[in-house]
């Protein structure tokens, strides 16, 4: 029987934010905090991230990847993270071997470091930087579709214990984060997050009725201003092509001052 992994879809914040104290991601960092004691400690992460796109799924091999700062505009110590997890480049390599497996071009990367959407959260939910970590790639086509096939073939990776995580933002409108919020845009915010909730916690859809939301997710109200590109949420097409069910868990929490939320899949 293969192993299967925990999963999770996180909203990450703004850049560094979440590390510098600052107010409006506090339930975030609490809510990774949460997250993190619940589920068993994992012997390696696979991180999906928003912030890395290649022409084909592409996977980080090298053993001692170095911090990617893919941010700008903030304070001196945002430069100064340090998150020195080795990576793993077995785990890689098996990846690699499965995507191909299912007929998915692939490609390892042994000199790409980590970015803000792996050293960020990992930072607060496991600061000891001891888990190996692996970044896996979206595919710059950001073909909803796909991003559910390449989930689904991670389905025959057999690693024990470990956490697939898919590091993204479930509201992600940068002109709406800083502009002054209006009865019109919270609904929108809310009424797209309700849609994902549903997507993602009703146990009444059968999968097939569930992958197809997610693969017509632009017909969800409000889609397009709450991702007007989608590369925050891609990373959950991934992990729910892993998983293919409903999650175990959700959490419902503001972050930047807009509604947000993260999912859970655990293998209990």
């Amino acid at each position: 029987m293969k192993n299967k992994p925990d999963i999770l879809y996180l909203s990450h914040g703004a850049g560094p934010m979440p590390l510098l104290g600052d107010e409006s991601h506090q339930e975030m960092v609490a809510c990774l905090r949460e997250i993190a004691a619940k589920i068993d400690k994992p012997s390696a992460i696979i991180v999906i991230s928003a912030h890395w796109e290649e022409n084909i799924p592409t996977i980080t091999s090298g053993a001692s990847p170095a911090l990617l700062y893919d941010y700008y505009g903030f304070p001196e110590e945002a430069y100064t993270i340090e998150y020195p997890c080795p990576g793993e480049p077995l785990l890689a390599e098996r990846i690699c071997k499965v995507l191909k497996n299912a007929g998915i071009a692939a490609e390892l990367d042994g000199q790409r470091g980590f970015d803000h959407g792996l050293f960020v959260p990992l930072t607060i939910m496991y600061p000891a930087a001891d888990i190996p970590c692996v970044q896996l790639s979206l595919v710059n086509t950001l073909n909803s579709a796909e991003h559910v096939q390449i989930g689904r073939a991670l389905q025959d990776l057999d690693y024990a214990n470990l956490l697939v995580i898919g590091s993204g933002f479930s509201f992600h409108n940068m002109r709406a984060f800083f502009a002054p919020e209006t009865k019109e845009t919270k609904a929108m915010n809310i009424t797209f997050e309700n849609w994902l909730l549903e997507t993602c916690c009703n146990r009444d859809f059968n999968e097939p009725e569930r992958a197809q939301r997610f693969i017509e997710w632009t017909k969800a109200p409000a889609a397009r201003f709450c991702h007007p590109r989608e590369e925050h949420l891609l990373p959950l097409h991934v992990c729910y092509g892993l998983a293919q069910t409903g999650c175990s868990e959700c959490f419902e929490l503001p972050v930047l001052n807009k509604k947000s939320s993260m999912y859970l899949w655990t293998t209990e």
